[in-house]
């Protein structure tokens, strides 16, 4: 049996569940569909040069590999790959080909700093060890059983403060993109992201096939967005937080406590069961937030850095 590396076809569906389908075994605590595969690889920023890459065993997807420049960063040179392969498909070489794979490309497009997400598993540990990859910061997942855990009552909602859905916002979806790039720029990390276009944002965030635009959930004041949280949702009973964030301005009112209650209260009732969300180790503040709603600690990621040159 030979394990053989390819470009990932996202208009064959065979591809885009199996690419979705490895995902979701090796990293369960962040959703993808064939859907959300297929979307990545259409609307992704040009400037990123996106390569997703498969590990094929007799026709088999085992592996993957989400390949890209950090385009929205103001330093150039960074570049990402983040490998997974099937739980029960290891031992294989379909890892180590796909790393392969993708640094050369990386490399071919000019990147001399690597980063790669991997569990924290001694497996994982070692073999980013051998590639060159030094540890660096981490995160935590985080695991709510909606079905059968209780929510804390929700907060009390400030006076001049509204509640509002990303549905309100379908006519002009403009004041999120605004909320969302003030409150990236803070966002815990090793690569700064700046969000400038708002036409990539339209594609690749508001129009992305996992956003619940119900569920998503904005505190206004003064008529404007001032915190958010974002909701992912799979058709399956899944629910995710792919981001929460508060203004500067507005900071330290529990503002982003309030929206992720109320954005768990209404996934509860809509027959959402299961909630996942991250947290970066150091984030203490928003890591206290999802602690009082509830979650628990279900996996810990690490980013390793590699330079080239």
């Amino acid at each position: 049996m030979t394990v053989l590396v390819r470009d990932l076809r996202p208009d064959v569906p065979s591809d885009a569940e199996g690419f979705a389908l490895v995902r979701r075994l090796a990293l369960p605590y962040i959703l993808f569909t064939p859907d959300s595969v297929r979307h990545t690889a259409a609307h992704l920023h040009p400037d990123a040069r996106y390569r997703p890459l498969v590990a094929e065993e007799d026709g088999e997807v085992i592996g993957t590999a989400q390949v890209h420049l950090v385009h929205d960063s103001p330093d150039p040179g960074q570049g990402c790959l983040n490998v997974y392969v099937r739980p029960d498909r290891t031992h294989r070489g379909a890892g180590r080909l796909l790393v392969r794979a993708a640094e050369e490309y990386l490399a071919s497009l000019g990147a001399n700093r690597l980063f790669a997400w991997a569990l924290d598993e001694p497996a994982n540990r070692a073999f980013a060890e051998r590639r060159g990859y030094r540890r660096g910061r981490s995160a935590h997942f985080l695991r709510l059983d909606l079905a059968h855990a209780s929510l804390p009552p929700l907060p009390e909602v400030p006076a001049g403060v509204e509640l509002r859905t990303a549905a309100a916002f379908a006519d002009d979806p403009r004041p999120l993109f605004d909320l969302d790039a003030e409150t990236v720029l803070d966002e815990p990390g090793d690569v700064a992201t700046e969000f400038t276009d708002y036409d990539a944002w339209i594609e690749e965030t508001w129009n992305h096939p996992l956003l619940d635009r119900e569920l998503t959930t904005v505190v206004c004041a003064g008529g404007r967005p001032v915190a958010f949280t974002v909701a992912y949702t799979d058709g399956a009973g899944r629910y995710s937080t792919a981001m929460t964030g508060t203004a500067r301005a507005h900071r330290g009112r529990g503002l982003a406590k309030l929206a992720k209650a109320h954005a768990l209260h209404r996934a509860r009732a809509a027959g959402v069961t299961e909630a996942f969300t991250g947290n970066d180790t150091g984030n203490a503040p928003m890591i206290a937030v999802n602690e009082w709603l509830g979650y628990e600690r279900c996996a810990t990621e690490v980013r390793y850095v590699r330079e080239l040159g």
